[in-house]
């Protein structure tokens, strides 16, 4: 932190020239000279499982962007991205919050995606991979499947290994009407799962790490 405050400090002071760094540059500083911020890979974040991707995508290219031209002097903006014609990034390009809400909206509402549906995550985890792949898979087998039910998985979960532990996941996306804490009951009834298997349960996760 102490590293990043000096740099911070010595831009300001027009010491440096040329900043390359992660996203804690997007943070709320207030480089008057900046007058050029390039992104590489801006799509990076479009490309993962995670529900709010675009989201995030969306807020944190919002605030790179607002670091180039803040004062008097005109800015400009590059952003590297594979998908050009993409709908957030164009959103962002035309610094147009409410089109992306709209475009957000109309997505969650078309995959029936919370707060038009509803999610379960289950995540498995052990020490023992062959014990949390296992489980992971015991679960996938009696998993509820209706119209208005549908299991995703079991797969890797996208952080696969946290702090030694092996890591699945599946997914659980109901209807907005269902009691969907009563078809986890009855689902995490049907598996005995053994003392070195940890399983979580997350409803409308916020992160699917």
């Amino acid at each position: 932190y102490k590293a990043i405050s000096e740099v911070i400090h010595k831009t300001a002071k027009k010491e440096v020239d040329i900043l390359i760094g992660t996203q804690i540059l997007a943070k709320g500083h207030n480089f008057p000279d900046l007058t050029l911020v390039g992104v590489v890979d801006a799509d990076l974040g479009l490309m993962g499982t995670d529900l709010r991707a675009s989201e995030q995508t969306f807020q944190l290219l919002s605030q790179v962007s607002g670091r180039a031209g803040r004062c008097e002097k005109k800015g400009v903006v590059y952003l590297q991205t594979l998908y050009p014609d993409n709908l957030v990034l164009q959103a962002v390009i035309e610094h147009n919050r409410e089109k992306f809400i709209e475009i957000e909206k109309n997505s969650r509402m078309m995959l029936k995606m919370p707060p038009y549906g509803k999610l379960a995550a289950l995540i498995i985890s052990s020490s023992n991979q062959e014990a949390a792949e296992t489980t992971a898979y015991k679960f996938g087998k009696c998993a509820p499947q209706t119209d208005l039910i549908e299991t995703l998985g079991p797969a890797p979960a996208p952080m696969a290994v946290l702090r030694g532990k092996y890591r699945y996941r599946l997914l659980l996306k109901t209807a907005k009407n269902i009691n969907i804490q009563e078809i986890l009951k009855k689902w995490l009834a049907m598996v005995k799962v053994k003392s070195n298997v940890r399983v979580d349960v997350d409803i409308n996760p916020y992160s699917f790490m």
